[in-house]
């Protein structure tokens, strides 16, 4: 096995890690030792927000006749593992995961990741992100793969609502504005969110599910402005279903007292 060095540009001059690993220039199997159960952030979107880091835990199982001796994720982002844009590498001393024998001949392997806004985290690499990963047995079998499971990092949103007139007459209309802003990881703050789809949706008083009134769209600004008619007590609340780069939102509750 040859030896490649890990380096992810992430801003500007930054240099994300650089971390010797024993790899090929593709994927490559000697012997038996697999990898399989891949679970990245317990199988959900790693979504981060705009000033503080997310720190998320990776976990796989490694099987070789011999035993297991060591193993390592990476997680990146780019066009191929050989032109990152981004990374982020295990937090242990050494860059490998802690494997816990399982059995004779099977570990479990556990690693925590960062990503920090502004380092790793920024706007260009929200979206799709793959993990590499390499095991070796203690017979000196590996396995080494480019790819063995792809997963969302998306950045954070936040949603408002605010219904009006309360209290208003039966039948009567209602003006349910909000605002929808994204985090900004350049830059460590949200900002407007605009040409998002975003549903209205109501839950009469009482009742244990909401309704979808309507679909509107956010302005540039990310503003958020509807109308309905009042009918009977109950919450109203804006819902964002999120993109590849975008997290998923739902809104508080606006109560409206009808009379």
């Amino acid at each position: 096995m040859r030896t490649r060095t890990i380096v992810a540009t992430v801003s500007g001059a930054l240099a994300l890690s650089a971390l010797a690993v024993p790899a090929a220039q593709a994927d490559e199997v000697q012997g038996d030792t697999t990898i399989s159960n891949v679970v990245v952030n317990g199988g959900k979107p790693v979504v981060v927000g705009a000033g503080t880091t997310k720190r998320i835990t990776v976990s796989f199982t490694v099987r070789d006749d011999s035993g297991v001796d060591r193993a390592m994720g990476v997680l990146w982002h780019g066009t191929d593992f050989d032109h990152l844009d981004s990374g982020a590498t295990a937090n242990t001393s050494d860059g490998y995961s802690v494997c816990t024998a399982v059995s004779a001949t099977t570990s479990t392997c556990k690693a925590t990741y960062d990503f920090k806004p502004g380092y790793n985290a920024i706007n260009a690499v929200a979206g799709t992100w793959k993990t590499w990963a390499i095991a070796a047995g203690k017979d000196y079998d590996y396995v080494q793969k480019d790819n063995v499971k792809a997963f969302y990092v998306k950045r954070a949103t936040a949603l408002t609502v605010n219904a009006s007139p309360e209290p208003v007459r039966k039948g009567k209309t209602i003006t349910v504005t909000g605002k929808l802003t994204r985090a900004n990881w350049n830059y460590g703050n949200y900002g407007a969110f605009g040409s998002q789809y975003v549903k209205l949706q109501y839950k009469k008083k009482g009742a244990t599910s909401y309704t979808t009134l309507k679909t509107i769209k956010s302005s540039s600004t990310g503003a958020l402005s509807t109308t309905t008619t009042a009918t009977y007590d109950g919450y109203y609340r804006f819902v964002y279903a999120g993109i590849s780069s975008s997290a998923a939102v739902n809104s508080t509750a606006d109560f409206v007292d009808v009379q």
